[in-house]
């Protein structure tokens, strides 16, 4: 059975993905892993990559390993998203390819190498591993080596909360350990888009209040009401490209969440306009803290 496989969501004017392709990317939920397919045997890989250096590299290992020698891989990506460094990095996996460029995109068609040592130190590189004063991480996940500032500032705001409540775009669970610190928290849903955040989360965060969702906040899942209090650390980068209306949409499926009385907590960066959608959506909006470029609200439905 021939297969083809999709990584992410290459332009449709750069690449024709058939409609039964498998969707792999850690990004989409409910896709499947690409790692987790047998050697050899995908037929082709169509892949926008990723454009941090370590995720994009094992990405393309991943590839190369689970396509068939007598497959393709399709890899592209936005010249100054990591496009213009394909061909090295496709060249240090030892894989043969064509490249050109278009619609300020490098696409190379690639075979799979005879030699896949490269590949599987690639792989090696950006799998999951163990960081000390983190727990479980992975190259890809928001700030995967170290605690980001936004997140430092909002852990050393956060009150105990209580009741159930929700930490949207939890990464690998720093928050939710904090929250769960609360003996009355009831319950705490744990959302991401990104699934290995999720896998991380689930080792790192083994409180049994806790529940794991691999989540587009973007859509409508997970169905969650009735919430005492939200907190987040809400993205503004869509595929390397800054998007400011992804922490808008936070804000409003946590007011969509809460209880009336309910609270969001957040932090963001200083030039981020939030205070008008926070405004729309809640009864009173306090500056909890400010330092280092990042401001904490507390928001109270």
């Amino acid at each position: 059975m021939s297969i083809t496989a999709v990584f992410g969501h290459p332009p449709l004017a750069l690449a024709d993905v058939p409609a039964g392709a498998v969707q792999t990317s850690p990004l989409v939920p409910g896709s499947q892993a690409l790692e987790a397919f047998a050697p050899a045997s995908l037929a082709e890989i169509i892949m926008l990559a990723p454009p941090a250096t370590v995720e994009r590299r094992g990405a393309l290992a991943a590839a190369l390993k689970a396509i068939a020698p007598d497959g393709r891989l399709i890899a592209m990506a936005p010249k100054d998203k990591g496009g213009s460094r394909l061909a090295g990095d496709l060249t240090a996996l030892g894989a043969e390819f064509n490249e050109s460029a278009k619609r300020h995109h490098r696409i190379c068609h690639v075979r799979r190498p005879v030699d896949l040592t490269a590949v599987e130190a690639a792989i090696a590189e950006s799998a999951p591993r163990v960081i000390e004063g983190l727990g479980r991480s992975q190259p890809g996940i928001f700030s995967w080596d170290r605690i980001d500032a936004g997140t430092a500032l909002l852990l050393a705001k956060l009150p105990a909360f209580k009741g159930p409540g929700a930490d949207f775009g939890c990464g690998i669970g720093l928050l939710a350990g904090k929250v769960l610190e609360s003996a009355a928290v009831t319950s705490l849903a744990l959302v991401d888009i990104d699934r290995r955040a999720i896998e991380a989360a689930r080792e790192n965060v083994t409180d049994p209040r806790a529940v794991f969702h691999w989540a587009d906040l973007r859509g409508t899942e997970p169905a969650l009401a009735d919430l005492e209090f939200v907190v987040m650390n809400p993205p503004f980068h869509d595929a390397g490209a800054e998007d400011r209306a992804l922490g808008q949409v936070f804000i409003r499926r946590a007011a969509g969440a809460l209880k009336k009385g309910g609270t969001c907590w957040l932090v963001a960066n200083r030039h981020l306009p939030y205070e008008a959608v926070l405004g729309e959506h809640f009864k009173a909006v306090d500056l909890k803290g400010e330092a280092g470029g990042y401001k904490v609200y507390e928001a109270r439905k």
